[in-house]
């Protein structure tokens, strides 16, 4: 049996899947690892000193905007003292997408020898369900009570541009695909970017027990394509290997209909939904054709 990483008695939501999500990252990176944790869900999850760490491994809190600068200071400092370590973010959408992409893009642009993680619950879950930019399209918050209008925006993308060594797509309902692709990351020298997508019962509106069910169907549907991209080359990964056929794909209703944050989603609104999932799909297509 793997080592418990993440302690019972944390203060997770129920059927929140970032304890499963980082006690799978923590068996392949080991204890050997430092995690960076921006002011997020995860914060609370992860808990303070004062109270006492539900984690097994050393935990540093850091400001909404500068995880990738910390991280990256701190993987300088052990350097200085000989000493190696697995230094990780872990942040939401909103700190890696939004309030932190400046850092996030000047680590990658360095080449920062750390792994940075996006759990993507596609809003600001923890200060009241707040629209981010990977809120996707259609989708019911507190600031987007018709549905968000705005298309999801494609960081797994945007961090290949930057010319990093690793970047990866996961899901927590393929633990296998994703532990594989932890530890080649851990593997590999210089910034990697790995991005998963994390249903959020309260904020998707979804009953708890259905957690994984949905991050399957996310990657089912091509809601959330699974792929890697490594030294310039770009592939899908597990069941999204056979997804570039959109004839194989399950009706994207069947990944919707349990959200009730779609409940009001017109016509329209899922239409574009389809055509957004349409622009990854051509897009994975074309990079994957012009890999080297």
């Amino acid at each position: 049996m793997s080592d418990e990483f993440m302690l019972r008695g944390n203060a997770a939501c129920p059927g929140c899947p970032i304890p499963k999500e980082l006690q799978f990252m923590l068996e392949v990176t080991g204890k050997n690892s430092v995690v960076v944790v921006p002011a997020s869900c995860s914060t609370i999850v992860m808990g303070d000193d004062i109270h006492g760490m539900p984690s097994a491994v050393p935990v540093v809190h850091s400001p909404f905007a500068a995880p990738a600068s910390i991280a990256s200071g701190i993987k300088a400092g052990l350097k200085m003292q000989g000493k190696d370590a697995n230094v990780i973010v872990w942040a939401g959408d909103g700190s890696t997408a939004d309030i932190g992409f400046a850092t996030v893009s000047g680590a990658a642009e360095r080449n920062e020898d750390i792994i940075y993680v996006c759990y993507d619950n596609e809003a600001y879950m923890n200060t009241g369900i707040q629209r981010s930019s990977l809120t996707p399209h259609g989708a019911w918050s507190t600031t987007t009570p018709e549905g968000k209008r705005e298309y999801k925006k494609p960081l797994p993308f945007i961090m290949m541009d930057h010319n990093v060594p690793y970047v990866a797509t996961l899901s927590v309902a393929y633990p296998m695909d994703f532990q594989a692709k932890f530890k080649k990351a851990a593997s590999i020298k210089g910034f990697k970017y790995m991005h998963m997508i994390s249903p959020c019962p309260p904020g998707w509106r979804f009953d708890p027990s259905l957690t994984i069910e949905l991050a399957k169907l996310a990657v089912e549907t091509g809601v959330w394509p699974l792929m890697e991209y490594e030294s310039g080359k770009l592939k899908l990964t597990g069941p999204s290997v056979l997804l570039l056929n959109k004839e194989k794909r399950k009706p994207i209703e069947e990944y919707l209909k349990p959200q009730g944050r779609f409940n009001g989603m017109s016509d329209e609104m899922l239409n574009e939904l389809k055509h957004s999932i349409d622009i990854t799909w051509n897009e994975i297509a074309a990079r994957i054709k012009r890999s080297p």
